[in-house]
């Protein structure tokens, strides 16, 4: 796209503490279990008796944080924490979060996970009254909105900046005299608030965090809710009321961990339901159910479970390879897959096989796995996908926002069977989808943004609104018309 929005998206971990005299290493340990969401950068910033500290940088956690000297500057009765994906073109120290100000008033450190969809046009404008920007990032710009409101209390600054972005967002802010959590209007992107037995309150993106730190949950941060942290305690507000639930599917499909709850469902919970609803919708004849490591295992023990074929363990994942789709170019993408992948021949050979996968984005993973059973003697791969197909692009904080990249997008069902050199592809339908993950709701699509799979987007596009059009204008194949 003209605005290379690349290098504005990502899908990120959060993970704020206040109140805990160990903080920082809390957060650390927090920031550990968040990994998945995040693995090409990480930062922590330490409220400490001297102010605010930071230490980051590129790479994973453990290449970051290499010993606990590096915490101990940190330390203090409050932290922030953040780990980074970022897209093509982002991957710069600049962009690293936490980002941290520091005014003349005070400092601040803020973490965002999420994508806002008018941070184009608001940094130009900005930048048009005298703004200079120090990073890439659309998170920055909410800071700049902040500073704007001259002369008017912190909550109420914090409040309007946080209704001129739009998007989608999960943003955490620590102060010198608090802790600020906010999720925009439609909750894409999760935010969860728990307590440690010993004292602080905790805002993270996943429940699984909460509980690799021994904190108890408290509650799911709601639409459009503004939480504040402080010596005084929780506080619950709203920076505004006109809110809608529209929960990023592919957090229950692929993203979060599978002993996390979002919403009050369990990740892992619901996705077996989708295997189940999958085996139901799209039945193959076969001899075995296999499921590609690791998010994907919990569908293929649904489908298994209702079509009451075998499950096995065909495939082995190498712990210690990143995930595929976080991989920022295709050509790392293409080699990874085997270095993260093996066979188990004795269990394959000679055998008809349901694989099933969580999702096909850009059809490389998949065309490699494919392979990979069939050289190891497989007789037949019977594909099938727990969710809708993937075509169109996600402008709330995922990496695929053009349809060009999109397999799904450019090919109908039949010819991606073809590509893919398998006998039979099948697809969760979208109502499937929703049913499987059953949130308790009355909102639009069960609570969920299905924008990838239908193309009907919860919010205007803003920057990408145009674009996007002349995209979808331009494919070989009707996108409208197949995901109907």
């Amino acid at each position: 796209m003209v605005h290379e929005p690349k290098g504005l998206n990502e899908e990120c971990g959060v993970f704020g503490i206040w109140g805990n005299p160990n903080a920082a290493s809390i957060t650390h340990l927090g920031l550990h279990t968040l990994q998945h969401r995040g693995q090409e950068g990480a930062g922590i910033v330490g409220l400490t008796k001297e102010g605010m500290r930071r230490h980051y940088g590129l790479g994973l956690l453990s290449e970051v944080f290499t010993n606990t000297d590096q915490l101990r500057p940190l330390m203090g009765r409050a932290a922030l924490g953040h780990v980074r994906y970022s897209t093509a073109g982002g991957r710069v120290l600049e962009n690293i979060q936490p980002l941290l100000f520091r005014f003349s008033d005070e400092s601040i450190a803020l973490a965002h996970n999420g994508n806002l969809t008018n941070a184009i046009s608001l940094r130009r404008e900005l930048e048009d009254q005298g703004a200079i920007f120090q990073s890439t990032s659309d998170t920055e710009v909410l800071m700049h909105l902040i500073r704007r409101q001259v002369g008017k209390p912190w909550l109420v600054q914090l409040k309007t900046a946080l209704n001129e972005v739009h998007g989608g967002f999960a943003f955490v802010l620590l102060t010198e005299h608090g802790l600020y959590a906010a999720v925009d209007p439609h909750g894409f992107r999760p935010m969860v608030v728990g307590v440690m037995p010993d004292g602080g309150y905790i805002v993270c993106s996943e429940t699984a965090a909460l509980d690799a730190v021994g904190a108890d949950f408290v509650r799911d941060v709601q639409p459009g809710e503004l939480i504040t942290i402080d010596d005084a305690g929780l506080h619950l507000n709203h920076f505004t009321t006109d809110t809608t639930l529209a929960v990023c599917s592919m957090e229950y499909i692929y993203f979060a961990r599978p002993d996390s709850d979002i919403h009050g469902i369990n990740v892992h919970q619901a996705r077996v339901r989708m295997g189940e609803r999958l085996a139901k919708e799209q039945p193959a004849g076969a001899d075995i159910v296999v499921g590609v490591p690791n998010s994907s295992l919990s569908a293929a023990i649904g489908y298994a479970k209702a079509s009451g074929i075998p499950y096995e363990m065909g495939l082995v994942k190498s712990q210690y390879v990143a995930r595929t789709f976080i991989q920022p170019t295709q050509a790392l993408r293409e080699k990874s897959v085997k270095m993260k992948l093996s066979v188990i021949k004795p269990v394959v050979a000679g055998k008809r096989i349901v694989l099933v996968d969580d999702s096909i984005v850009r059809g490389t993973t998949s065309k490699q796995i494919v392979k990979l059973l069939k050289e190891a003697g497989a007789a037949e791969v019977h594909l099938r996908i727990a969710s809708p197909p993937l075509r169109f692009p996600c402008f709330y904080g995922i990496d695929f926002q053009t349809t060009s990249e999109l397999f799904a997008a450019n090919h109908t069902v039949p010819e991606m069977r073809d590509l893919l050199n398998v006998e039979s592809l099948g697809f969760l339908s979208t109502q499937g989808l929703e049913d499987s993950i059953g949130l308790p709701t009355t909102a639009p699509n069960g609570g969920l943004c299905v924008a990838y799979f239908t193309g009907k987007y919860p919010t205007p596009l803003d920057d990408y609104e145009s674009d996007l059009n002349k995209e979808v204008a331009s494919l070989k194949v009707n996108v409208a018309e197949v995901s109907a």
